[in-house]
């Protein structure tokens, strides 16, 4: 009979608790309890502490890693990570474990899980949920508490209002109030991070719970089946019928993991497809319907021609209906709310909540995307149309045009034009490569020139733009993404606030390779401030020894200082086999971004004619001035 154990795991809890656990709930189960643990496969099953109930739930759920940092109400959890074997990645910083949870959820499709310490690891980790919130992005967050029942003492420490303050950035709490609870409340929030609308969750477990031991029998939570419309997808059927309108296809997040059938249902309606940043991949960019993301005058170029027809070029006829599939219409993926309104929406999500809330909308459906495409497919046809060789001609040139000004990027004055790093980045990185970027100016050059041909291979803080957070996306991505080449493309400004967890990758060997666009400022506010102001203020940032920087946290270094050098030292930092921190000297020149200008034209054209008269009367104020413009 097997009855080994160590003493570590007899006495675990005691430098905590300064007791001993129950002997019953440290020693293996005997034969019967084994036997009916193997007849209830799926399930938290047995005699256990709350720490290792937690644990089982969280392996059950196939947790490919924890991300987090353990304190003293998580200690105990923590060692049971390591003695079950469930893979943890120990950060920085809490923003930087509810980044890489991020990252992890983005790039698999599955919810990401971070392990936080009550007050300030909640604080410090909201930044990051609150990114994955708005994006959509299923998270799972494990919060220690301070102690509750007889525990419960006033004035503990990190005795901060911890589920009030998840809340806000979580579609829900969990908060557990006894032991018997936690599995359950686990496994629940991997059903509601990933349901309908994607997003974080978090489960908060007052640390005395840990340590508790009761007898489990936790089945797995039942699944509700995704939501469908049925009335209102014979309603957008219909619409999709009618032969005179001409269709264009706006996909989201939401098809990400559909892109088979969403390149199926725009071949059989003959629609070109835009992507919203977050959607971008869930059509490889190669198709010869897909044109890009958006489909204004902030976004794709190739997408608004192709959308807009003989408005601006000589197709036949623009898009009149919209299929909009499993994607919002926020600020930033509309360029403020800059999208052109067609004749006819349909509108289709998993949260019904987003349905017709920025166009007007004739058909609103309730449902998940990969559903609803497969229905249209089922009744192709009654929406078929006949082949659009103009449209796709059409489409190829644009491309082709666009690629052509991708390579033409001329050398800047004092270092390198970022759209030619978005281009070199394209040349040289492997197709299936994953690359996250940042809340740059560059995000916007990228989104629209940085071709895009698998699902889940590109990344962005699109709608809470939180700076800093392409670094630790990018090393919880490759944590789990063995064998795949992981890149970052952050601005200087946008390092500074999470350059820190370079010393992770470098510590775990995770061969992440972090290109980063130095010109010492934020010129993504300059850009923004000067037009308005004359000057720009609070921008320059300090000069950093990025040689030294690497050096300090242990990574290889390169520097990249002139067009004629890029795509070989580019290719160098990408076949290095360990983490590597690329600065590119950067000169932005007057290169135009047509999302910022798009957008700074909307913004102007709402401003009251009180408000455009102070502008004005401040501008000629300071262009009639004597003095030199006030940088800094």
């Amino acid at each position: 009979m097997d009855w080994s154990f160590s003493r570590r795991g007899l006495f675990r809890g005691l430098a905590a608790t300064g007791g001993v656990l129950a002997a019953d709930a440290a020693l293996p189960a005997g034969p019967i309890a084994r036997a009916q643990a193997a007849a209830h496969p799926g399930w938290v099953f047995g005699r256990m502490t709350g720490a290792e109930a937690l644990t089982e739930a969280l392996i059950l759920e196939g947790t490919g890693c924890v991300y987090g940092i353990p304190g003293a109400q998580e200690n105990e959890l923590w060692d049971t990570f390591k003695q079950k074997n469930l893979p943890y990645l120990l950060v920085t910083h809490e923003y930087s474990a509810a980044c890489m949870a991020d990252g992890y959820a983005r790039s698999t499709g599955r919810p990401g899980v971070l392990c936080v310490v009550p007050g300030p690891g909640v604080t410090n980790a909201l930044t990051g949920l609150g990114e994955a919130l708005l994006d959509s992005s299923p998270v799972v967050a494990i919060v220690g508490d301070v102690a509750t029942g007889q525990k419960a003492r006033p004035f503990q420490v990190h005795a901060l209002p911890n589920v009030d303050l998840l809340k806000p950035v979580c579609k829900c709490v969990y908060p557990v109030q006894t032991v018997e609870q936690i599995p359950g409340a686990v496994r629940q929030a991997f059903v509601a991070a990933a349901g309908g609308e994607p997003g974080p969750v978090a489960v908060v477990v007052p640390y005395n719970l840990l340590i508790e031991a009761a007898d489990f029998r936790c089945p797995p939570p039942a699944v509700p089946p995704p939501p469908f419309d049925e009335a209102a997808f014979q309603k957008a059927l219909a619409l999709l019928a009618d032969r005179t309108q001409r269709v264009g296809i706006y996909a989201g997040v939401g098809c990400q993991d559909f892109g088979t059938e969403l390149a199926a249902v725009a071949e059989i309606l003959q629609a070109p497809v835009a992507t919203s940043v977050s959607g971008k991949g869930a059509i490889s960019e190669g198709h010869p319907l897909a044109v890009g993301w958006g489909y204004g005058p902030h976004a794709s170029e190739v997408a608004e021609v192709a959308f807009a027809g003989e408005k601006m070029h000589p197709l036949k006829t623009g898009v009149t209906t919209l299929l909009a599939v499993g994607v919002k219409f926020s600020e930033v993926s509309t360029g403020y709310y800059g999208n052109p309104q067609p004749k006819h929406v349909i509108h289709v999500d998993a949260n019904p909540c987003n349905l017709g809330r920025v166009l007007d909308t004739d058909v609103g459906v309730h449902a998940d995307a990969g559903v609803f495409l497969g229905r249209v497919l089922a009744c192709a046809d009654a929406v078929r149309r006949p082949a659009d060789q103009k449209l796709a001609a059409r489409i190829k040139q644009l491309k082709a045009e666009a690629n052509r000004e991708l390579c033409a990027v001329a050398p800047g004055k004092c270092g390198v034009d970022p759209l030619a790093v978005v281009g070199a980045l394209r040349r040289n990185l492997p197709e299936d490569a994953l690359l996250f970027t940042d809340v740059s100016v560059t995000e916007h050059l990228a989104a629209e020139f940085y071709r895009v041909d698998h699902p889940r291979s590109f990344f962005n803080p699109v709608d809470n733009q939180a700076m800093g957070w392409s670094v630790p996306a990018a090393i919880g991505a490759q944590r789990v993404h063995f064998g795949k080449t992981v890149a970052t493309l952050t601005g200087d400004g946008c390092l500074l606030m999470s350059a820190v967890e370079i010393s992770t990758a470098a510590r775990e060997g995770l061969p992440v390779k972090f290109f980063i666009l130095d010109d010492r400022a934020y010129h993504y506010m300059q850009m923004l401030q000067k037009p308005a102001y004359l000057r720009t203020t609070a921008t320059l940032l300090a000069h950093i020894d990025y040689r030294a920087m690497a050096q300090a946290y242990g990574v290889a270094y390169q520097e990249i200082g002139s067009h004629a050098e890029l795509d070989a030292k580019v290719r160098g930092a990408v076949c290095h086999p360990g983490p590597v921190l690329v600065r590119v000297v950067t000169d932005y020149g007057n290169r135009k971004v047509r999302w910022v200008e798009a957008v700074r034209k909307r913004y102007t054209g709402e401003l009251s004619a009180a408000q455009k008269a102070r502008f004005l009367a401040r501008i000629g104020s300071r262009t009639l001035s004597l003095k030199p413009a006030n940088n800094d």
